[in-house]
């Protein structure tokens, strides 16, 4: 079980979006006492690392479901 400070949430996506780069649109993150879900659309796979570890950075021993879903973009 973790216990959330009222900050934790800000924290977290300022952490997350200074480690991808802000490479990631429409993040979102839910916080539960037994888990954390990451939301969001990323452009590859390694970004979508890159935010779950950054999450990782602050919080280790969290259960944390990555929902972050991959998506290239179309530059036509």
């Amino acid at each position: 079980m973790v216990t959330y400070y009222p900050q934790l949430r800000q924290d977290l996506e300022s952490h997350v979006r200074a480690r991808t780069g802000r490479r990631l649109r429409n993040l979102d993150i839910e916080l539960f006492p037994e888990r954390i879900i990451l939301h969001g659309q990323a452009a590859t796979f390694h970004v979508k690392q890159l935010a779950q570890q950054g999450v990782r950075d602050l919080l280790p021993d969290v259960y944390l479901e990555n929902a972050i879903e991959v998506c290239a973009r179309n530059h036509n």
